[in-house]
């Protein structure tokens, strides 16, 4: 019976525990009232309470004084309490000039957002150029240079009448120029990685590209050359050399500078693992252009000295495969290499030596052959 009765008490303080209901009613931004926290009126909550807290929650919003802001295409921006939108304006003109303002104030967060906006509300408006000239400034100021590159890139493509065409090429070049120095590269522009002359020399061909026979161009064109050199990318090297010594054949020191320069990548090629002997003749034929083209350049005696030396190593190659044959009985393969050492340099210290195994070599055959 006892334990009846303490059955009967606990059942019935539970089911008075599920007869207190809170509610709160969410009217005003920040106040908040409580309405009933009542003992023993109502029935227990039931789905339909819930519906009513639920609507309750969904029609009257409470906002939050949280300074952070997502606005599409914009991203996150600060938004001090009390001051949104009060940079927005709603005329293009009077936009940009809460851009400018803000920029020459070095405001650059506020002054990126205001030409941004300008850009997406009004990409066709006459101030669209410079509000996207704006919003690659504003990133280049506070140091993000790759996403700089980008926005200006983008000011380019879409607007080629631009009045500051040529100085957002120089802006560009000048950020290149960090990277072929070196600056590393960032993951979602903020984690440093790695310097990368692959990205580096994509970032002087699109200024080529944007601007192939403007004042910068040809010094552009050959620091793709100079990326791929530390690339160690020499084929490329060479291809983007030859593309400045062509293009800008009308500009002696550029042209004469791009061929030594293609000169050399041929020969890092030839030097580069095993001997290359097609490389080492691309580079002789290559350095004597330059100094038939250009015979008063202060590099010829460099040039030539470069030949003598890669003449010698090809004559060191051919004799060493002429040995391999006379080595394994192949007299007239070894004729062949033997003579190839005296044709492509009779002055070589490997001359003398390939003239008398020449002599042997052509005993031996007559001999064979009788």
């Amino acid at each position: 019976m006892q334990s009846a009765s303490a059955d009967l008490g606990k059942r019935a303080e539970f089911h008075h525990d599920l007869q207190i209901t809170n509610l709160r009613y969410l009217g005003d931004r920040n106040d908040t009232v409580d309405l009933l926290t009542m003992r023993g009126y109502g029935a227990p909550m039931n789905r339909w309470s819930l519906l009513l807290i639920g609507f309750c929650l969904f029609a009257f919003p409470f906002r939050s004084s949280a300074p952070l802001i997502y606005t599409p295409g914009e991203g996150w921006t600060y938004e001090p309490v009390g001051g949104e939108g009060k940079w927005q304006r709603p005329r293009a003109k009077d936009q940009l000039e809460v851009a400018q303002g803000a920029f020459d104030q070095h405001n650059f967060g506020l002054a990126r957002k205001a030409a941004r906006r300008v850009v997406r509300v009004w990409p066709l408006s006459d101030y669209a150029p410079q509000a996207q000239y704006l919003v690659g400034r504003c990133y280049e100021e506070l140091g993000n240079d790759e996403r700089a590159f980008k926005q200006y890139e983008k000011a380019l493509e879409k607007h080629p009448k631009m009045l500051n065409y040529q100085e957002v090429l120089q802006r560009q070049y000048e950020i290149a120029n960090k990277y072929l120095g070196g600056k590393w590269f960032k993951l979602w522009g903020y984690i440093p990685m790695f310097p990368s002359m692959e990205r580096t020399a994509e970032m002087f061909d699109k200024i080529v590209k944007n601007g192939p026979y403007g004042e910068i161009a040809p010094q552009a064109q050959m620091n793709i050359g100079l990326a791929r050199v530390k690339q160690r990318n020499y084929p490329l090297a060479v291809k983007a050399y030859e593309l400045a010594a062509d293009r800008y054949h009308d500009r002696p020191k550029v042209a004469a500078d791009a061929l030594y320069r293609a000169g050399l990548a041929y020969n890092r090629q030839a030097q580069a693992a095993d001997y290359d002997q097609s490389a080492a003749g691309q580079a002789i034929a290559t350095f004597t252009d330059f100094m038939t083209l250009y015979p008063d350049d202060r590099r010829v005696p460099e040039a030539q000295k470069i030949i003598t030396m890669l003449k010698t190593e090809q004559a060191r190659g051919n004799f060493q495969t002429a040995k391999f044959y006379e080595k394994r009985k192949k007299w007239n393969g070894a004729l062949v290499y033997y003579n190839e050492v005296l044709l492509q340099d009779p002055n070589s210290p490997y001359a003398s030596s390939a003239r008398q195994r020449i002599d042997e070599l052509k005993k031996r055959t007559l001999q064979a052959s009788k």
